[in-house]
């Protein structure tokens, strides 16, 4: 797997740990919990790996904004979270800038 294709999926177990966080309800909750810290694991290991072939400022960025993304859409599909005419625009905007990070620059 390149490390452009590592990298999503290390924002994709990002979303996978927030989402699972959002019910270990404190950690008391095992499952969860399980999938938690299973996720946390990946997630880091991935971006760990993606980060020595992109510049670690760009993956991080990338890494936060496919969590935030995602997180915000799992919220949004569970009925957790609204997504109003506003934050649309914003979330457009920060996957605008995640995808122009992946174009700019040389690696």
């Amino acid at each position: 797997m390149g490390p452009w294709l590592t990298l999503v999926a290390a924002g994709l177990f990002e979303v996978g740990f927030t989402t699972c966080l959002r019910y270990a309800d404190g950690f008391r909750n095992m499952a969860w919990t399980a999938g938690f810290i299973v996720c946390v694991i990946l997630s880091f290991t991935l971006l760990d790996k993606a980060a020595k072939a992109i510049p670690l400022g760009t993956a991080y960025a990338v890494w936060v904004g496919i969590g935030a993304v995602g997180t915000l859409a799992v919220g949004v599909a569970t009925g957790d979270e609204t997504l109003g005419l506003v934050r649309l625009a914003l979330v457009i905007g920060l996957i605008g800038c995640v995808v122009g990070l992946k174009f700019a620059g040389q690696h």
